[in-house]
């Protein structure tokens, strides 16, 4: 049949007004379609954008081009589905690579792309892609060649080309868009970044991915970017969807998701208005499930069922035998009908939709743009062929219902499980499966239905064999059993950890290795919530962004449930940041200022509501605020999981004012106790536990003094009262909270009193019987408290001090930007800033591992030489052995008195 252009453009311009704009924004386009020129129709759409401003507009500009003359001849019968969709996939190829290419020159502008792949699923690795699809691209990346800034690291490089390619393939304007892109097929999407490192991905699918993930890999190719090593990857990985036999765990995951591609659909079962012509019966899902599912089957050990294209899976199948060729004929023919019917759905308003209209009038629209008499025409015909494969879909589901029934293992229990857990190696195999037996006798809440108990033995084995080859099993198995008792359900997670065995792998670090993080699950289980999102492994962002963050609350929230909530948002994300110390993912350093940043929202948001609160009942002092400082490691910026805050509380305004509230206050009364309020607030436990503990002692004249004073007392005090251990402590000092203008006035004091003339000698005397006085009073636990021990964190501290005071350089609060002013200045050597990374590095992962400063195991000594970027014990021994030699050379240089060095 001869292709008609004429027809096609009249039902366009009547019935698609998506298509209709398009021919009145594209007259050159209009005429060539008209004069039934398509293949020139399509070589013209791929010069749409050669005159466009930037890649983002040039790409939006050849989409809707393309979309339009695809679709008129479609309509016109020239171009046959199969042309159809696979010109929209090779689009969406070119699209991304050109994004690629613009998101890494973005950053790196005269950078050849590479290091960076885009591997095509779905309809888009099978080039069926549709008028309206999403892609669902995966995306992978090689540190070692993915072009960056010399300062960036390759994972937030990475990301960061990752979200450059969303934003310009998204982006929405009046010349359209170019692709809705969806990550979420990605490896452990809930946790993992938008770019995923190539040996990453590799080691997922090799050892956690699930069963969906091998059925979205049928039909992956390698699409844009580094093409080539996107195909390197998809081959390695072959074994993984490819297998060449199949278990009967895998068989009963595909009964299950047979069976929920329908369980999942509440549209109408039949063809009518509002049928979804993609997932209801006998729809588009269940003929591409049909295909995948036989080829999941049988493709690891027949090559040629493995295919990408539908039609093209479902003739290899009915060729090798496994399907009625007259099944494949039909589903062919009826998928190709349902497909080519979609499209005229999405044709009307470029809407991602699947489902025939509601009203009448819109149907006999649709109807009518196929060139059918009506709606009744249309849902006629969709009748025939939703039941012609429906029923053969319902064939599927009954055939591996069977083996699902089948396939369940019987949980282990009784000699089996003691046998089991003597091979794991356990100690006494015994004694723990009688504690195991004890779960299951129904004591616990989690283990009560036998929905649980069910999933519980399915996923048991797997995590006993994960605690037996953990750091500690002993305290994993104790903590483990403190979690169940807290759980009140505890299905989902074990779905999951059967699902993941790598989570079961990642649990038992958490409980064997870290007390702190286990003593956190044993009170909050729901902690582990937060390792399945897709944020887990991020640091956290600004304090600006954190303050939102916690602030964020229901509008009837009152100040209790204020409370509990940043509590519980607080040891969500100290949480998340233990969990990255103890894998390895960040940066110790990185990890102590994140956590700083959570102490100084949390701080924020606290000091305002708890001074709201106040103000309801006392009202405010005219003129005055409250400010806050902190000092110490939460001055400096960098927190360990073990840390205090150490706070400061003052007061802007005139201490003889008077609050103006129902129950007034004087001045120096009203912010001693507000000061209290937010202590309490910081510190009391409360439903959701405690915060942090607050150390106020650095306050001016110490214990005996006030909680809060006034600026001019402070200054006063600072001046004329205080000790240099005083002026030691207020180099570290930072201004938390307070409004503007009092933070400055704050400002100009704590410079003024640091730049005040001394006497060298008295100074050096001074700093000098300090840390004598210190040493004395507070030694060293072991050779490994780098803080305390000489060479460590508190000598660099005492160097620094003394310079800061002596000659006023690098009056900065956080320690390393003061070793890097002074060593600039020439005044220190720059390799004590090594050094402090070092012991810094080793503090803030120590606090976590070893909170009493204990020997550490074996498996502790591995996290923590990792930490410091040592690839043993041994070498980690020895860099900070080298550390406090460095130390001790900047101590000599500075004071001219040397360290005895352990």
């Amino acid at each position: 049949m001869s292709a008609d252009w004429t027809s096609a453009l009249t039902r366009a311009q009547a019935h698609a007004p998506f298509l209709e704009r398009g021919l009145e924004q594209l007259p050159q386009l209009q005429a060539l379609l008209a004069a039934g020129r398509g293949e020139e129709a399509l070589a013209w759409v791929k010069a749409a954008g050669a005159d466009a401003p930037d890649t983002g507009s040039a790409l939006r500009r050849e989409k809707s081009a393309l979309a339009l003359a695809l679709a008129i001849g479609d309509l016109a019968g020239a171009f046959p589905l199969s042309r159809v969709v696979q010109e929209l996939s090779d689009f969406a190829d070119r699209a991304l690579d050109a994004a690629i290419a613009a998101a890494i020159r973005a950053r790196v502008p005269d950078a050849e792309p590479a290091g960076f792949i885009a591997l095509a699923l779905g309809k888009h690795g099978a080039r069926e892609l549709n008028y309206s699809s999403d892609i669902d691209p995966i995306l992978l990346y090689d540190p070692a060649t993915l072009p960056r800034r010399e300062r960036d690291e390759p994972g937030e490089a990475a990301q960061r080309v990752a979200r450059t390619l969303m934003q310009l393939m998204s982006h929405v304007d009046h010349e359209g868009y170019v692709f809705r892109v969806d990550l979420r097929l990605r490896p452990a999407s809930e946790v993992s970044p938008l770019a995923i490192p190539y040996e990453a991905a590799l080691t997922h699918y090799e050892s956690s991915a699930l069963a969906w993930e091998r059925a979205a890999f049928i039909r992956a190719r390698a699409c844009a970017g580094d093409v080539a090593a996107g195909e390197s990857f998809l081959a390695a990985i072959r074994p993984f969807v490819w297998r060449r036999s199949l278990d009967f765990g895998a068989i009963a995951e595909i009964g299950r998701l047979t069976r929920r591609i329908r369980a999942n659909h509440s549209g109408p079962l039949r063809p009518g208005p509002g049928f979804n012509l993609k997932q209801g019966r006998g729809g588009i899902r269940e003929v591409e499930f049909f295909a995948q599912t036989h080829q999941l089957i049988h493709g690891g050990r027949n090559p040629a069922l493995r295919l990408r294209g539908t039609r093209a899976s479902l003739d290899a199948l009915a060729a090798a035998g496994l399907i009625d060729p007259e099944d494949a004929r039909v589903l062919g023919e009826s998928y190709d009908r349902l497909r080519t019917l979609e499209h005229r759905l999405q044709m009307v308003a470029d809407q991602q939709t699947h489902s025939l209209p509601a009203e009448p009038a819109a149907l006999d629209n649709v109807a009518r743009l196929e060139g059918l008499p009506d709606g009744a025409a249309l849902v006629a015909e969709l009748d025939a062929i939703t039941e012609a494969v429906g029923t053969r879909y319902d064939r599927l589901i009954a055939q591996y219902a069977e083996d699902d029934a089948g396939s369940a293992a019987p949980a282990p229990g009784g000699a089996a499980l003691e046998d089991k857990l003597a091979e794991l190696g356990f100690a006494d195999p015994a004694g723990l499966c009688a504690r195991i037996e004890g779960w299951r006798s129904g004591k616990l809440r989690a283990l009560r239905s036998d929905a649980a108990r069910e999933a519980f033995d399915a996923m048991l084995l797997p995590l006993l064999a994960a605690f037996a080859k953990g750091p500690e099993p002993e305290r994993a198995l104790l903590r483990w059993e403190q979690l169940l008792t807290n759980l009140p359900s505890a299905v989902n997670l074990f779905r999951l950890l059967e699902a993941r065995p790598a989570l079961g792998e990642l649990l038992a670090r958490i409980l064997g290795l870290a007390q702190p993080l286990a003593d956190a699950l044993a009170r909050r289980a729901d902690l582990l919530d937060g390792l399945f999102d897709a944020s887990a492994f991020d640091l956290p962002g600004s304090v600006d962004d954190l303050v939102s963050q916690l602030s964020a609350g229901e509008a009837d929230d009152d100040y209790e449930r204020l409370l509990d909530r940043v509590r519980r948002r607080v040891g969500e994300l100290r949480f998340k940041l233990g969990v990255q110390l103890i894998e390895g993912s960040r940066d110790p350093m990185a990890v102590g200022q994140a956590l700083s940043r959570v102490a100084e929202a949390a701080l924020a948001v606290l000091a305002e509501a708890a001074t709201t609160e106040f103000e309801k009942v006392h009202g405010r002092v005219p003129g005055g605020a409250l400010m806050i400082m902190g000092y110490g490691r939460l001055g400096g910026g960098a927190l360990t999981h073990a840390s205090d805050l150490d706070l400061v509380f003052l007061f802007t305004g005139e201490h003889s004012a008077e609050s103006d509230g129902a129950r007034p206050l004087g001045a120096t009364l009203y912010f001693n106790r507000l000061a209290q309020r937010v202590i309490a607030a910081l510190s009391v436990p409360t439903a959701e536990g405690a915060l942090y503990e607050v150390d106020t002692r650095l306050r001016p004249s110490g214990a005996q003094g006030p909680i809060a004073v006034s600026l001019d007392a402070f200054e006063r005090y600072q001046r004329e009262a205080a000790w240099t251990w005083e002026h030691m402590a207020l180099a570290r000092a930072r201004v938390l909270h307070g409004p503007i203008k009092g933070r400055a006035a704050l400002n100009g004091i704590v410079h003024s009193v640091l730049e005040l003339p001394r006497d060298p000698a008295k100074l050096r005397g001074d700093v000098l019987e300090m840390r004598r006085t210190m040493a004395e009073h507070k030694p060293a636990k072991s050779p490994l408290d780098v803080k305390l021990a000489r060479g460590g964190l508190v000598d660099i501290e005492f160097i620094v001090h003394f310079l800061q005071l002596r000659d006023h350089r690098a009056l900065v609060p956080a320690i390393p930007d003061a070793l890097a002013e002074l060593a600039d200045a020439g005044m220190i050597d720059p390799a004590i800033r090594t050094a402090h990374r070092t012991l810094g590095r080793f503090l803030i992962a120590a606090r976590l591992l070893l909170p009493e400063g204990e020997e550490p195991p074996p498996a502790a000594r591995a996290v923590l030489a990792s930490a410091c970027e040592c690839e043993d014990w041994t070498c980690l021994t020895d860099k900070l052995a080298e550390s406090r030699r460095t130390v001790a050379q900047a101590w000599q240089a500075t004071f001219g008195e040397d360290l005895e060095i352990e």
